[in-house]
């Protein structure tokens, strides 16, 4: 990935914003309120009753335009965790164009992006993100004439579902950035995937199970893929799972857990795939990084997968 950046991050979020006691006195939690709240959690973000993982989606992306950073773009790679917002059918479905949903397509339309391609990416579950980087960073090193890639993330989920994975609060959200030749707050150095389909149809314990042996795995190779240790990387942006996780990682890894940095936690829960960017927004708005700093980001989700992607703080 020599010569790709990344940045122009942007993210929305559910419109309704709810304590964690207010959904479980809903009926929308497995765990006591109390659980979440030890690890970690005390709100999360729903989408009105009329808002749809779209909305998210392009509300995101129009950040960046009102930004004035979307320009020219070659191609849309959406990455999401859930099939189509299918219709609620009364009867069985005869057309299957029913089912179909083309949201990076109706990005392109709306955004004016005619010369775009746009490529689907739905098996990768709460990593999506991550690979979307790295299925940009291919794309780009595939196409000497291109120059930059849309990266979006959304979901949101159906009405009267539970509002919690694997023992995380879930928000509704969506993120995105564009990866690119032009310089921007961060080079993209490597993305590494991990996936084990063998437990495709893991439960929330096996989940937990696997969790620390396959992230303490993933970013030791991310690391040796940029010739470094993990003890070297400066920063650790993660997503928002429960809190002690990642005290055990950095113990194990020799990693200072004070650089480990997922602030959104309380106040926003897991975004499925898009609390990274979240997390990765707050740090860059922080302060805290300076040029040359590598910055590992963390993503384990259900398949199962785990992606870590690493950037480096380019020079201003």
């Amino acid at each position: 990935m020599d010569g790709l950046y990344a940045g122009s991050f942007a993210y929305a979020l559910g419109a309704h914003k709810r304590h964690v006691r207010e959904s479980a006195g809903a009926g929308l939690l497995r765990s006591a309120p109390e659980d979440l709240e030890s690890a970690g959690f005390r709100w999360h973000h729903l989408c009105g009753p009329d808002e749809t993982a779209y909305d998210l989606a392009r509300a995101a992306v129009a950040e960046i335009a009102e930004r004035g950073e979307l320009g020219h773009i070659d191609a849309i790679v959406y990455a999401t965790c859930l099939p189509a917002e299918w219709p609620h059918a009364n009867g069985p479905i005869r057309d299957v164009k029913d089912l179909m949903d083309f949201p990076a397509g109706r990005l392109q339309a709306e955004f004016g992006l005619s010369r775009a391609i746009v490529v689907g990416l739905h098996q990768q579950a709460c990593t999506g993100m991550l690979g979307a980087l790295r299925l940009a960073g291919a794309l780009l090193s595939t196409e000497p004439q291109w120059r930059r890639v849309l990266c979006v993330t959304a979901d949101r989920f159906p009405a009267g579902a539970f509002y919690e994975q694997a023992y995380n609060l879930i928000s509704d959200g969506a993120a995105a950035c564009v990866v690119g030749r032009d310089r921007a707050p961060c080079r993209l150095l490597t993305v590494h995937q991990i996936s084990n389909g063998g437990l495709a149809r893991a439960g929330d314990d096996e989940t937990v199970g696997t969790y620390f042996a396959y992230t303490h795995r993933l970013v030791r190779e991310a690391a040796a893929r940029v010739g470094t240790a993990p003890s070297a990387l400066d920063w650790v942006v993660t997503q928002n799972t429960h809190e002690k996780a990642w005290q055990i990682l950095a113990r194990l890894l020799e990693i200072d857990h004070d650089r480990v940095w997922s602030p959104s936690l309380p106040d926003a829960g897991h975004v499925i795939s898009a609390d990274v960017i979240v997390n990765l927004s707050a740090l860059l708005a922080s302060g805290k990084l300076q040029s040359g700093q590598r910055v590992a980001l963390v993503m384990a989700g259900f398949g199962l997968n785990w992606q870590a992607a690493v950037l480096e703080v380019a020079q201003p």
